[in-house]
């Protein structure tokens, strides 16, 4: 628990303590109950990759779901269909701006997933990470990359400093408090890793060592985390649909760690949200598993296209927004057979017409869609 400090300018910073608490954490029945459940979650969802269609593919649409949430959190409204039109060269229905914010957020995680898996972690890749997470976006004049210089604050729209729910350290504080962080993240301390990310994620978002976008930083921070210490093979743990879902809990959570020094709540929340999130991906894979063999099933029954309506199939997998022009030039067929395919996957309900023009027409597989989608409603 760290203490609040009047600054000159009138209004109170909170300072804390560095990682990790003092008095330690408490392991109770259920702390040590919730870790073990948690740690057998991750294990089964690590694994269950093994039987996906593509695991890699399935990895790429669950991370464009975690940059989804994760920028809704901070009130963004896009949706995954528009995200997928954008990635297809359509003109989004939502608005571009926010996709953006979502894009840079699947640049900044294959970038940090890319540097966390080869190098030791670092406040150098975390600061790399912000700039390719802010650049371009609507908060790309608050220093992208740039550890604050200024004092920033949490609080409802319309406070100030001075009624704001939570002040951060104050600037002078923050480079000396993220060394002590990385310091922490790197030691050899034998913590149980679920454990440490979740008190590395508190520490870091009561820093809050950047002007915008320490929320979205935060949340990546346990992704890295994961996969740099070998928990996870795949980055399929993703916990901003958990984290949208009980938002005040956690805001209030966070704080009574500031102010009460309450490390336990906050780890069983988290715990708890590694095992909902690792079940729900799960349940999402085994839907796919499902889903593909239901499609095989009925383009046999069909009598569709043979060969070529089990490639496109795969492909969609792959490239859920799709052109007959993509079909053809992919599965190597002339025109005519990709429009042939299509129009019996459309009569099948596995494509659906998105563009309600005559030519140029591009196509949604939507049942693949529905399965990443769920919980994204804005």
């Amino acid at each position: 628990m760290g203490v609040t400090v009047r600054q000159k300018e009138g209004y109170q910073a909170y300072i804390l303590k560095s990682l990790p608490p003092d008095p330690p954490v408490i392991f109770d029945n259920e702390l040590h109950h919730l870790l073990s459940e948690a740690d057998r979650a991750l294990a089964r969802l690590d694994g269950m990759t093994i039987f996906l269609p593509n695991a890699d593919l399935f990895v790429a649409m669950y991370v464009k779901k975690e940059a989804l949430l994760s920028a809704q959190i901070e009130g963004t409204q896009a949706s995954l269909q528009g995200v997928l039109e954008f990635e297809a060269d359509m003109v989004p229905g939502d608005d571009i701006n926010e996709i953006k914010e979502v894009i840079n957020y699947i640049q900044a995680m294959d970038y940090g997933l890319g540097r966390t898996s080869k190098e030791l972690f670092s406040i150098d890749i975390m600061q790399e990470v912000h700039r390719i997470l802010i650049e371009g976006t609507r908060g790309s004049k608050k220093k992208p990359g740039k550890i604050r210089a200024v004092q920033n604050w949490i609080g409802p729209a319309g406070s100030t400093i001075y009624s704001a729910t939570f002040v951060p350290p104050p600037p002078e504080k923050v480079q000396e408090l993220l060394s002590g962080l990385e310091q922490f993240v790197l030691a050899d301390d034998r913590l149980p890793p679920l454990i440490k990310i979740a008190l590395v994620h508190a520490q870091f978002e009561t820093i809050h060592p950047f002007i915008d976008g320490n929320g979205r930083m935060g949340r990546l921070l346990i992704t890295f985390y994961l996969c740099f210490a070998g928990i996870l093979a795949r980055p399929l743990l993703y916990l901003s649909i958990y984290l949208k879902q009980h938002r005040s809990e956690y805001f209030q959570l966070l704080q009574e760690i500031r102010f009460e020094g309450d490390w336990e709540s906050w780890i069983k929340f988290f715990l708890k949200g590694i095992i909902e999130v690792s079940n729900g991906a799960m349940m999402a894979a085994r839907e796919i598993i499902t889903l593909k063999g239901k499609l095989i099933e009925d383009l046999v029954q069909n009598n569709v296209g043979g060969l070529n309506s089990v490639r496109l199939l795969d492909l969609l997998f792959s490239r859920p927004v799709i052109t007959v022009t993509d079909i053809s030039k992919t599965l190597k067929i002339s025109h005519q057979p990709a429009y042939d395919l299509v129009d019996q996957f459309l009569k099948l309900g596995i494509l659906r017409e998105i563009t309600g023009k005559k030519r140029y027409k591009r196509y949604l597989f939507i049942d693949y869609v529905g399965i990443i989608e769920k919980g994204t409603a804005v």
